[in-house]
């Protein structure tokens, strides 16, 4: 009880570790990919232009987007190589992270917070943030298709089944301003709303009762959308830089930064691990919810919380036997669930994967945040994700499944900002320190164009162009890491 009634600005004080051994298996991650453990070379470089800390999507396209001018090529007989030495250090195993566990939701909600972006950045940055959250996912998607990357791919529409007046009353207003506030026709503004009876007949959902109170179905907002496979996707990202020369380290924690020479126009880094020191001219933090480990200017800037994801073998009652043409999220008065229906053709197609239940805690989840504890599942998450399925779905859920209702369950750690917007630039006053972090549980629709931002910046490019797209609001500023947490999630 007493670890519940802690404030969130106590909670942001815990300190960070490195990603803990030993954390649950995701879905996704079962069986673990050949490259899992990959050192590409036995020792660790002593020197590197770049070495990126952390293997997920962010790590994993700052490296594709720093390789990209490289040379691929090499005569016969010789050793394919790169003008840059990259080198890439991951604590555990590879995407092994937030990336690795989450559920695969491409799915941007523009709507949802569009408003208040606008109130607190103005209209232009909030029109920009949302058509940034567009761009993210068509990027991805077209990436892993115009590479064949095997990850599950299914560009699809998504629904939000509203379960209270005020947020159902808050998506028609937001739509309408960004309709407003958008050029005619631009698709980041693009939705369809649905009656409470179109909700019930195509997308079979019900009104739902949660300890005894109704919570009534008022609509449903559906949008372009998509889900994939986390995991595979930056399995097979990464294994596009092996190819251009990335040298990759896993089971390799970074433990330490220093920089050589502070007060030199030029100086260097030194990053510590348990198998040695390597030099470099420029550190990218791809490190999300464990960045103030070894930044500790950031304790309490980004603070880790933890999510939690059940996969789910489908009702027998089901439509299309679980494989939903859809996605799901099930949004009510605190909070929201989402859900991705496993595609037909796919292993454990129909299985019904679906994370949330935060805000359903005592203290709003309150002792979910300041840790970075993946090796456990919190109980009561568990017991109330294994029950939104029929309670969600109703009659159209029927009997469990023999085999039991729940497959696997798992939990991640992602990393929120006090002004819940990433962190992306360079350490203010320790020159070649980059960061790309902070993604709120939304990283897969944020982080590939953030980590094409922090590249442009690195490599000078940092103008009217980049401008024009990237979102100033997501650049490091000394405002913002003056900002600390305080009172109660919500």
């Amino acid at each position: 009880m007493q670890e519940r009634n802690k404030s969130m600005d106590e909670r942001a004080r815990i300190p960070v570790s490195l990603p803990r051994d030993n954390p649950t298996q995701s879905y996704w991650q079962d069986p673990p990919d050949a490259i899992a453990d990959l050192r590409t070379t036995d020792e660790l470089p002593e020197f590197a232009d770049v070495v990126i800390i952390g293997s997920g999507i962010t790590g994993a396209a700052v490296a594709w987007h720093l390789l990209q001018n490289e040379p691929v090529d090499a005569a016969p007989g010789v050793e394919r190589r790169t003008a840059k030495k990259i080198v890439m250090l991951e604590a555990r195993q590879a995407c092994s992270g937030a990336t690795g566990r989450n559920g695969g939701h491409t799915k941007a909600a523009s709507y949802r917070s569009f408003s208040e972006h606008a109130t607190s950045l103005g209209t232009p940055a909030a029109v920009k943030i949302a058509q940034l959250e567009l761009a993210n996912i068509q990027a991805v998607h077209a990436f892993a298709q115009a590479h064949n990357i095997d990850c599950d791919l299914n560009p699809c529409d998504t629904i939000d089944i509203i379960y209270d007046k005020s947020h159902w009353d808050h998506a028609q207003k937001t739509v309408a301003e960004m309709r407003e506030a958008m050029p005619e026709g631009d698709p980041a503004a693009q939705y369809t709303f649905h009656t409470p009876d179109q909700v019930r007949e195509q997308f079979h959902c019900h009104d739902s009762i949660y300890e005894g109170n109704l919570e009534r179905v008022y609509g449903g907002v559906s949008y372009v959308a998509g889900s994939l496979s986390g995991y595979k996707l930056g399995i097979g990202v990464l294994k596009l830089c092996l190819a251009k020369g990335l040298n990759f380290q896993t089971n390799t924690p970074a433990v330490a930064l220093r920089q050589t020479q502070p007060s030199e126009p030029h100086s260097s880094w030194e990053v510590d691990t348990p198998r040695g020191t390597i030099t470099a001219k420029q550190v990218v933090l791809a490190t999300n919810g464990y960045t103030a480990h070894l930044v500790p200017r950031l304790q309490g800037v980004i603070m880790p919380f933890r999510g939690q994801i059940t996969a789910q073998r489908p009702g027998s009652a089901m439509p299309h036997s679980g494989s939903l043409p859809t996605t799901y999220s099930f949004i009510y008065e605190k909070g929201y669930e989402y859900m991705i229906p496993r595609p037909a053709g796919l292993r454990f197609a129909g299985d019904i994967v679906i994370g949330g239940g935060l805000l359903r805690l005592p203290d709003d989840g309150l002792q979910e945040y300041g840790t970075t504890d993946d090796t456990t599942l919190n109980e009561a998450v568990s017991a109330y994700l294994r029950e939104t399925t029929p309670r969600y779905f109703g009659p159209d859920w029927g009997e469990d499944d023999p085999a039991g209702r729940v497959r696997k369950e798992w939990t991640g750690i992602m990393g929120t900002s006090v002004d819940e917007r990433p962190l992306v630039g360079e350490m203010l006053g320790e020159e070649g320190l980059w960061m790309s972090c902070s993604f709120q549980g939304h990283g897969m629709v944020l982080c590939w164009m953030c980590a094409k931002a922090l590249v442009d910046m690195m490599e000078g490019r940092d103008g009217d162009e980049l401008e024009g797209w990237f979102p100033d609001a997501f650049r490091v500023t000394e405002e913002r890491l003056s900002l600390r947490f305080s009172g109660r999630s919500t």
